[in-house]
């Protein structure tokens, strides 16, 4: 929830989390390994922003991915994944209705999770995973806004019935569109700041 280029303090983390500053240390080396963090010489820890053209590759390859995915999940899908992608999205709904991006991002997080395990190939779910994860700020503008958490439940409830209906085309359609808002959304407003500044 953090904003790009704002200061990661390892005594105020140290302290909201209770933990050693030592931990926090190696959790923002980690962060930083991750590409969501970077460190400045004499002005510590920041987090980190991701240039538009790095952003878009990043989209690229998620595309791929997701859409592969998505290609290989089973039509139609056994019952069990069926009933957790919906209990899943029963909190993603919960969420978006309290106006609580944080449970709302959870929860979308699960559903992927959940969605892309259903392919069966748990090393492409891994990298849909670990890719998503390199742009966790640029889906920081589209996880605040009630329009667009609104979008994405609709968009989840639509992926569930293109399972139901064991509609291939529709599913990797949806897969495909569904990631293009926090990308377009993230690269706008980066443009937006390079003719400001």
């Amino acid at each position: 929830w953090l904003q790009p280029r704002e200061r990661l303090v390892e005594e105020a983390i140290a302290e909201r989390f209770s933990v050693k500053r030592h931990v926090v240390r190696e959790a923002i080396f980690e962060l930083e390994r991750m590409g969501l963090a970077e460190r400045q010489p004499n002005k510590g820890a920041f987090v980190r922003v991701l240039d538009p053209d790095e952003v878009a590759q990043i989209y690229e390859v998620r595309i791929s991915l997701e859409t592969l995915a998505a290609e290989r999940i089973p039509l139609p899908p056994t019952p069990e994944v069926l009933k957790e992608l919906r209990r899943v999205q029963a909190q993603h709904d919960a969420a978006v209705a309290s106006a609580d991006p944080r449970a709302a991002f959870r929860a979308n997080m699960q559903f992927h999770s959940t969605f892309f395990a259903a392919c069966g190939n748990l090393h492409l779910a891994e990298m849909i995973r670990l890719s998503a994860q390199k742009v966790h700020g640029a889906r920081s503008l589209t996880a605040v806004n009630p329009d667009y958490l609104e979008r994405a439940r609709k968009e989840h409830w639509g992926i569930i019935g293109a399972l139901e209906q064991g509609d291939r085309k529709a599913l990797v359609e949806l897969c495909r569109s569904h990631i293009l808002p926090s990308r377009d959304v993230y690269i706008a407003s980066a443009s937006l700041r390079r003719r400001r500044d």
